[in-house]
């Protein structure tokens, strides 16, 4: 799947929504996001998975806990958006006024 599709994908849940907007204030562990969000520990985790698989979060893993900060914004759009192809009409130029 097209990497910029998955990311809207992800961001598509209103659970995977609320974590990325929590996490936006710092990065969280997992125990937090449960307490917060009122879920259990299962669905919190698979959650973040996602968001991971789609590179909006990472992890950290200082013994015993794991943090979740969210991810740099770089690699999820490398590229920016694609540019029109030369004979696409956006890249034309406009029309001349008409004589009067």
């Amino acid at each position: 799947m097209n990497q910029v599709a998955h990311i809207f994908k992800a961001l598509s849940d209103d659970t995977r929504l609320r974590i990325v907007g929590l996490l936006l204030e710092g990065e969280l562990c997992v125990c937090d996001l449960m307490a917060i969000l009122e879920l259990p520990q299962s669905t919190v985790s698979r959650h973040l998975a996602y968001l991971r698989h789609a590179r909006l979060a990472h992890d950290r893993r200082p013994w015993p806990s794991t943090f979740y900060p969210l991810a740099d914004p770089a690699p999820a759009f490398p590229a920016g958006p694609p540019a029109a192809p030369r004979d696409h009409p956006a890249r034309r130029p406009p029309p001349d006024p008409p004589a009067p």
